[in-house]
């Protein structure tokens, strides 16, 4: 059994391939017999492509386009745009089928990254061909790909910033240049990438100091920092609403607080308007809480199940890497990075918006996932080093 379970067996990496183009074609045939889906920002996408199209591709002139309606800049869709254009160059009519298997290929190659940053941390390939199909049962992973959005590209992007990161800490370096790039190509593919930038940004900072790793120590900061966030966005609140009051840019801010959203478009989460400082926390709170809330009325049974199936298996690897990866550094600083990660984004969006359909949580959830696999290797460790040290009889 321990042979099975080891990086060196025989047939492990075959197991591994196997469960790689097997999951890919269980999620791929799903997408092309539902078929693409548009809505209204894939149709503003569409329009933002045909007037790069008819400026020849000339980015400058498209930056200068005027801005009424379209909000931000054009230059956070530049990465979707320029793919969704070229696939109406080369495919015409067919683009958006062209387009959804893009989105395809990068679902298979976000599962090869996925594995990769498992194997430079030597997780044996059996534990993550185990752990593979949870992918395929992920609902994100079932619902975001078929849209003309730039949702696959952004969540391949955050899944590449991850393997860097986690390659880094297996070789103890940093690659400036390549997360860099990413981080170029992250701000050009979406407004709200400035999270994920500034979780990469301080787990750099972090890793320059000689700090110990050690899982109470990064629970405990981010519970810390979980418990202020609530807090500190409310200041911000009112700080917004004494000084820049009628603003029609940042007015939808502080909109939703006055009326108690929660989660955008449904009513049946939010809470009575609010009427004091503590009103205010509370419902910033209880947004920090819902980015991962795995029910809503209009889910059914079976989506209900498999985000609670979800979140169950990445809570429970976090609580054995709690109890047991005390001692195992590069484990702790990929918990740390990937907690990081996903609490920025979650802060982020529950201070500016929690979409209807929680669309904005898919970049995080292969990183989270990655946290399953790394918690059963943990558990293996540490059954083979109690093993080890128990006396022969």
């Amino acid at each position: 059994m321990k042979n099975i379970f080891s990086t060196q067996w025989k047939f492990g990496n075959m197991l591994l391939y196997i469960a790689i183009v097997v999951c890919f074609l269980l999620i791929a045939y799903y997408h092309l017999n539902s078929g693409f889906s548009m809505s209204s920002d894939s149709e503003r996408f569409s329009k933002w492509a045909d007037d790069l199209i008819r400026l020849n591709f000339n980015f400058y002139d498209f930056f200068l386009i005027d801005k009424t309606g379209k909000r931000p800049h054009l230059l956070f869709t530049s990465v979707p745009v320029l793919l969704i254009a070229l696939c109406k160059v080369m495919f015409v009519n067919e683009w958006q089928f062209a387009f959804l298997i893009l989105n395809l290929s990068l679902v298979f190659f976000s599962l090869i990254f996925f594995v990769k940053c498992l194997l430079l941390i030597k997780v044996s390939p059996v534990l993550i061909s185990l752990t593979l199909p949870l992918i395929v049962v992920s609902v994100d992973i079932l619902i975001w790909p078929k849209f003309i959005l730039s949702d696959m590209i952004y969540a391949f992007l955050v899944l590449i910033a991850t393997y860097l990161i986690i390659k880094g800490i297996a070789k103890n370096k940093i690659y400036y240049f390549y997360l860099f790039l990413i981080m170029f190509l992250l701000l050009s593919t979406r407004p709200s990438s400035f999270p994920i930038i500034f979780a990469i940004v301080l787990f750099i900072i972090i890793s320059k100091y000689q700090i110990v790793f050690k899982p109470k120590m990064i629970l405990l900061s981010l519970a810390t920092a979980f418990i202020f966030i609530p807090f500190i966005y409310s200041l911000i609140y009112y700080f917004i609403e004494f000084n820049f009051s009628g603003n029609a840019k940042i007015d939808f801010i502080t909109n939703g607080v006055k009326d108690g959203m929660i989660i955008h478009d449904r009513p049946e989460t939010w809470v009575n308007k609010p009427d004091n400082f503590i009103d205010i926390i509370f419902i910033y709170f209880l947004r920090l809480i819902n980015f991962f809330n795995p029910y809503a009325s209009t889910f059914s049974i079976a989506h209900i199940f498999l985000n609670v199936l979800q979140i169950s298996l990445i809570l429970l690897s976090i609580s054995i890497w709690a109890v047991y990866g005390n001692y195992i550094k590069i484990f702790n600083k990929i918990f740390l990075f990937i907690m990081l990660l996903s609490l920025s984004v979650a802060a982020f969006h529950s201070f500016i918006l929690i979409d209807y359909d929680w669309r904005y949580r898919f970049p995080v959830i292969l990183p989270l996932i990655l946290l399953i696999p790394i918690s059963l290797e943990i558990i293996l460790k540490k059954l083979y080093l109690n093993k080890s040290k128990a006396p022969n009889n």
